[in-house]
């Protein structure tokens, strides 16, 4: 009877010292949890949220209390919602790293995925020191299809006896509030990275990583060709320690980006032409001003000697200038149409002859004849005409008659050719007329042709070259048919010459 009054009291006083735990609170929370003001309790921390690439390596993050869980994206979390036979019961400090303390499989119900064994010690939290946990109403599924189980104590309740010594996991060590906390290998030195890796902080652990532009190829770092990564640069890409670089050919700079090149206006940045530049598409050419070309270096210019190019530019002689040519031509000559030569008529410009000479133009130059040029016997009676008198008997073995006239042909005329015509003045009936050279042709430079009864032609036959002078008496014979009646005249033709052959 009294043992059993003593069972019953011990109880009592069991449940009423819970039940007066409950009401205390508490504002500092463990890793893994933050202080609620509203429902003034500590409430989880959803990592996968807030932590930038929890996990690494392809691993899909999923969150816990107190902690998260990294699986792969393959892994399948399998439910079992049967009533677990046996929970293992936590202590009132659980930790924040909560994401590795999944249940034994020794269980029926719980995660597929497992954790710690169910040794009775956890990370973030403490050994198995109370009788007072709770299994089954308080097991919940979580947001992740996982079994989540809660004490009805808070858990990040600092333990009612302060100098209670308790037992961490590997990774974690006990604070001054007696509650396990993640030691910082990174920080203590205590890891074993190489001197090329990273040390990254974990809960409960820590991982080495490469360095930017670095990946792990066993345990060693090895530099990431990223040039073999398309497309990391426009044009060339050039791989150094840890990162790379890119470049661009030539007439082509890199864009603000550092990736992409774009075309280089050498016309305007650095023209290097001497007289035109033409942008083009990573270059730029160089051209000349007419008159000129483009210089072995394909960037000066030289002129260009236009008169060694033909020797038909010039009628007469080609002069070379810087760019351009011009013609000029010999004296008595003026250039018309730039290139061909004229001749200056200096009887009508300059006539420089007496009052009694008559000036005569001829191709390149002029002369001054006399206006009378009759010579004794002979008298003028009409411009360039002279006669003999038949009252002075000299005139009866002389020429009736002397006409003056004067032409003017151009060197290395071609041969043969027309270039004067003879005619009668006077037609007697029943007389006869012939034509002949008198005098002036003893090289046979000339041949006269006679066309009519009363007129003949003065062919040239050889060419002739200037500038020089011919004095050429053609004479017709006129005599009667019955030869009772001769008479003769005489043109006494002044064929000049020029110097050229224009």
């Amino acid at each position: 009877m009294l043992k059993a009054l003593f069972l019953t009291m011990l109880t009592l006083a069991l449940v009423k010292s819970q039940d007066t735990e409950e009401t205390i609170t508490y504002t500092q929370c463990t890793d893994g949890y933050e202080w609620d003001p509203v429902r003034q309790q500590c409430k989880d921390i959803d990592e996968c949220d807030i932590v930038p690439d929890a996990c690494k390596g392809g691993m899909k993050c999923v969150n816990h209390y107190g902690g998260y869980l990294c699986l792969p994206k393959t892994a399948q979390i399998i439910v079992n919602n049967e009533q677990p036979q046996q929970e293992t019961p936590v202590a009132e400090g659980v930790g924040a790293a909560a994401n590795a303390a999944a249940s034994s499989g020794t269980g029926t119900g719980g995660v597929a995925a497992t954790g710690m064994a169910a040794s009775g010690v956890m990370p973030g939290g403490g050994v198995v020191a109370s009788a007072a946990a709770v299994a089954g109403p308080e097991m919940q599924t979580g947001r992740n299809n996982f079994v989540i189980r809660r004490n009805p104590a808070d858990p990040q309740r600092i333990p009612s006896n302060p100098s209670h010594r308790i037992q961490c996991a590997t990774g974690y060590e006990q604070s001054e509030h007696n509650v396990c906390q993640d030691i910082d290998e990174c920080t203590a030195g205590t890891h074993n990275c190489r001197t090329d890796q990273v040390c990254i902080n974990l809960r409960g652990s820590f991982t080495c990583q490469c360095l930017p532009g670095y990946q792990k190829r066993g345990e060693q770092c090895v530099d990431i060709d990223e040039c073999t990564i398309p497309p990391y640069c426009h044009q060339r890409c050039v791989n150094t320690p840890g990162s790379f670089y890119c470049q661009c050919s030539p007439g082509f700079q890199l864009a603000a980006n550092n990736y992409t090149c774009v075309d280089i206006n050498e016309c305007d940045a650095s023209n290097q032409c001497a007289q035109q530049c033409y942008n083009i598409l990573g270059s730029f050419i160089c051209q000349c001003n007419q008159g000129y070309e483009l210089s072995s270096d394909r960037l000066n210019c030289e002129d260009i000697d236009e008169c060694r190019t033909s020797s038909y530019l010039c009628q007469y002689q080609c002069v070379n200038e810087p760019g351009k040519f011009s013609c000029m031509c010999p004296q008595g000559y003026q250039v018309v149409r730039s290139r061909t030569c004229q001749d200056i008529n200096e009887c009508e410009t300059t006539n420089e002859c007496r009052e009694d000479e008559m000036c005569w133009n001829y191709h390149g130059g002029f002369r001054c004849y006399p206006r009378n040029p009759c010579q004794d016997p002979y008298v003028l009676t009409s411009e360039n005409r002279c006669v003999c008198p038949v009252s002075s008997a000299v005139c009866r073995e002389l020429p009736q008659s002397i006409v003056y006239k004067y032409m003017s042909i151009r060197s290395d005329r071609s041969v043969p050719s027309d270039i004067f015509q003879i005619q009668a003045t006077t037609i007697y009936a029943n007389t006869i007329n012939t034509f002949r050279i008198k005098s002036g042709n003893e090289n046979g430079e000339f041949y006269l042709r006679q066309t009519s009864p009363v007129s003949a032609m003065l062919v040239l036959v050889k060419s002739l070259s200037g500038p020089r002078e011919y004095i050429v008496d053609l004479e017709m014979l006129t005599v009667n048919s019955i030869g009772t009646f001769r008479t003769s005249s005489v043109l006494r033709l002044t064929i000049i010459v020029g110097p050229f052959s224009f």
